[in-house]
């Protein structure tokens, strides 16, 4: 069984190939304004985050399954990073996460189950690199905690990772990196592919989230 890896650019397989077409990118329902402004400012030229509407779908509905406990979840983006016209973007394709250790402010991977968190990367069914995180903030909205940061620092430190936090109770969502150490909010697409539709309905289609991956990024009280 092998443990999953967290690569640095310089380890990751970076391949040549366009971004998904701008016919098959939305921005998220749950952006704030500011998260808006940022996404439309960046359309034109290109996102360096693209999350597929699978993934999307199977991150929020872990975030929504615990709102009413008011407890955190977590789990990990699992992707590839590509370069083209000179610039690299990260495609998120699924995410991955196990049982966990959460209360209303923190949750981290509960130390027991590791090993299933390894088992079910293993069943991934596409060649995949750690692409970064997600956890939720219930009802206190979207920003990196110190201890996020800690964490980010700690496992996802290269340009190309990326930590998506959810507020499922106030419906926001927003995705931030690292630049020179400091946090910074980063604008991302969705896309889907061409035979699928796009996830803007009216409901969310309620999805078993893939339970598996890293060690053990934590995120602690606020």
């Amino acid at each position: 069984m092998s443990h999953p890896l967290i690569v640095g650019r310089q380890q990751a397989d970076v391949r040549e190939a366009p971004p998904p077409s701008k016919d098959r990118i939305k921005a998220h329902k749950w952006l704030t304004l500011r998260c808006q402004s940022e996404y439309r400012s960046q359309e034109a030229t290109g996102f360096e985050l693209y999350i597929s509407k699978v993934a999307e779908e199977k991150m929020r509905n872990h975030a929504l399954m615990h709102v009413e406990e008011r407890k955190e979840v977590m789990g990990l983006m699992l992707g590839s990073i590509f370069r083209y016209a000179g610039r690299e973007y990260t495609v998120v394709r699924d995410v991955a996460t196990t049982d966990l250790d959460a209360t209303e402010v923190s949750v981290r991977f509960d130390p027991n189950a590791f090993e299933k968190l390894f088992a079910c990367l293993d069943d991934i069914g596409f060649r995949y690199v750690i692409v970064g995180w997600y956890h939720s903030h219930p009802s206190y909205h979207c920003y990196m905690s110190s201890t996020d940061v800690q964490t980010q620092r700690g496992m996802f430190n290269m340009r190309c990772h990326s930590a998506v936090v959810i507020d499922p109770v106030n419906r926001e969502i927003e995705a931030f990196y690292l630049e020179e150490g400091k946090v910074r909010s980063r604008p991302f697409a969705i896309y889907w592919d061409e035979y699928q539709s796009p996830y803007y309905g009216t409901t969310v289609r309620m999805r078993h989230t893939a339970e598996a991956p890293c060690q053990g990024a934590v995120t602690g009280p606020r």
